[in-house]
């Protein structure tokens, strides 16, 4: 995967689990990197869940459905509106950041899932718009995780999300 060039732009998502770094594959889909860093500006991602986790596969968050209060089912929320596919050539590898959707190509939001192993079954299939740079030793916490119907077994809070500038300062 490709390190960010200083000056970049990159998400740091704080989780109850401990911190994940975004880069960004805006020549593979741009849309959906804009979506992401909106969505993370407007404060859209702060107190959402991983509602899904599945090991040997991925973990996936992003719905509005998980935050506290909501009245939703986990998993079917999404910000109001649709993206459309922006399937590339990107393999499905592990640290992929990749865009949740139904059946429908162009049913893409806010729900999004990190890979943490390989699934080739999905390229092309999905919007691989990003990547992870450091923290996927959170993301292995979060799979590890699994409870019934592949629902974490506690709580995985995406607390905080910040869109931040490459080289990130200690």
């Amino acid at each position: 995967m490709p390190t960010p060039v200083a000056g970049e732009e990159v998400v740091v998502m704080q989780t109850n689990h401990g911190k994940i770094v975004l880069g960004f594959r805006p020549d593979k889909a741009p849309n959906h990197v804009a979506n992401f860093k909106k969505l993370t500006t407007e404060g859209f991602y702060d107190g959402l869940k991983f509602h899904r986790v599945i090991p040997g596969f991925m973990i996936q968050g992003g719905c509005p459905n998980t935050r506290d209060g909501a009245t939703g089912h986990p998993g079917t929320g999404d910000p109001g509106y649709k993206i459309d596919a922006e399937f590339n050539d990107t393999p499905h590898d592990i640290g992929i950041l990749s865009a949740a959707r139904s059946q429908s190509p162009n049913s893409a939001g806010s729900q999004f899932f990190l890979m943490v192993a390989k699934s080739p079954h999905l390229d092309g299939q999905y919007s691989a718009f990003g990547y992870v740079i450091d923290g996927m030793d959170v993301a292995n916490k979060i799979v590890s995780l699994r409870g019934p119907g592949d629902v974490p077994t506690e709580p995985c809070v995406m607390e905080k999300l910040t869109v931040q500038t490459w080289p990130l300062e200690d």
